[in-house]
């Protein structure tokens, strides 16, 4: 059997996704383009009315390039709206959330052991490794659901609350993917801040993160994915400044800087607590990559509250940003507001946002000119990720998935392109002054 996985949304959808590919790949299927897959699993988000459209458009393209292919959709779409996904075409099962764990088992039901597999070219019992699927970095969720209340957001619905896996289990699945041959990994969840709070006994995303620094693994980045700012705790930044054990980068949600706005959103800190957060990890990284998620157009944004949003973000330490134009989700407190942001102004706003984030996405690779960065070749390796998430051009002649030291040589300013110069094949886990 041939598969392809089509992968929507944030990193505890890849992370899923990942899961769906190696046990794939263990039962002997191999990857495919999407034309010649016999299976095709849809992973969907549901964040946003486009996300929705998206996975439409993707499943709808599916059918027109491979009219035998038998589509699965699972993720947050398939649980808040499967309706809307069993008439489209080629579509066989809709899987929720909660039955993520049993998608394979669904998907595959009915179909005999030889047309499931005989015609595979994979290796039963192989596992995934660098390089399937297009990827180098591995998504290692730890923790699924959320318990917070923000307005406008639909997904506490759709993946119920925060279950986190014991700290043990973590950490051998770590040990696991480092050994298959995976040299980062991103520690994520739905609401990764809470991990811990719902295992007995209570444990802390601190204390998983001391875990897996100790596990001893020098050729092993983690990378810490989104964390809400109030869960961005003192321990946490000094961790990830001191212990080259992970990447100096930290994507922390902001959503406005209007305090009005963040309490109409039932975000649960104010925008001090933000901006000095920031600030701090400036102070203790100079050269840490800082992003975060903005909305623009939440009911009742006034002209005040929009100038407040991008006054700070041109000022800000922030690297790059997320602007996400609002989008009711109904269902949600939000969906019922009244005084809603007129569409023309939405996307006025969310340009000008952009463009700011464009300037401080360029402001940043400006100021690497010179470093030195240890950083791991991707795709033909002639392009490497830093681990504060830069991503370089270096001349061919390495190999995928190898430590390399670079020197950031160039920057494009008005593409915002960085070239580096090849130093060595050995990288340290500092960032070297040239």
């Amino acid at each position: 059997m041939k598969y392809a996985v089509l992968t929507f949304g944030c990193r505890v959808n890849q992370a899923d996704s990942l899961g769906f590919e190696e046990e794939l790949t263990a039962r002997g299927a191999s990857p495919a383009d999407l034309a010649d897959a016999d299976l095709v699993v849809v992973n969907t988000c549901s964040v946003t009315a486009s996300a929705d459209q998206a996975a439409r458009q993707a499943i709808r393209r599916v059918s027109r390039i491979n009219a035998s292919a038998r589509v699965v959709v699972t993720g947050c779409y398939a649980t808040r709206r499967p309706d809307e996904l069993r008439d489209l075409p080629n579509v066989a099962n809709v899987v929720c959330n909660d039955d993520k764990p049993r998608l394979l088992q669904i998907a595959l039901s009915g179909l005999t052991t030889a047309t499931r597999f005989a015609d595979g070219e994979g290796s039963c019992g192989a596992s995934i490794e660098p390089g399937v699927a297009g990827r180098t970095a591995f998504t290692l969720r730890v923790q699924t659901g959320c318990s917070e209340s923000c307005a406008y957001c639909v997904i506490p619905t759709t993946r119920g609350e925060p279950r986190s896996r014991p700290i043990a289990e973590v950490a051998r699945e770590a040990v696991r993917v480092a050994a298959a041959g995976f040299k980062e990994i991103a520690i994520t969840g739905v609401h990764l801040g809470s991990y811990g709070r719902d295992l007995e006994p209570r444990a802390s995303l601190g204390s998983l993160l001391h875990a897996l620094a100790d596990l001893g693994q020098p050729d092993t980045l983690f990378r810490v994915s989104s964390l809400e700012p109030m869960d961005c705790t003192s321990e946490i930044v000094s961790l990830v400044a001191r212990d080259p054990a992970f990447a100096p980068h930290f994507h922390l949600p902001l959503q406005h800087a209007s305090n009005r706005m963040l309490r109409a959103m039932r975000r649960p800190y104010g925008f001090e607590y933000f901006r000095d957060l920031v600030a701090d990890i400036r102070v203790r990284m100079p050269l840490a990559a800082i992003g975060s998620d903005v909305i623009v157009g939440f009911p009742g944004e006034t002209d005040d509250d929009f100038e407040e949003l991008a006054r700070y973000l041109e000022s800000s330490p922030l690297t790059h940003l997320h602007v996400f134009p609002y989008s009711p989700r109904p269902g949600t407190a939000a969906a019922g507001m009244s005084d809603p942001v007129p569409g023309v102004l939405v996307r006025e706003r969310g340009t000008r946002l952009r463009q700011i984030s464009e300037r401080l996405s360029r402001q940043f690779k400006a100021r690497q000119t010179g470093v030195i960065h240890r950083a791991l070749t991707i795709d033909d390796g002639s392009t490497v990720v830093t681990g504060n998430y830069l991503k370089l051009r270096i001349d061919p002649g390495i190999v995928r998935n190898e430590w390399v030291q670079v020197r950031v040589d160039d920057v494009d300013a008005k593409r915002g392109t960085v070239v580096a110069e090849f130093a060595s094949a050995h990288g340290d886990r500092q960032l070297l002054p040239g």
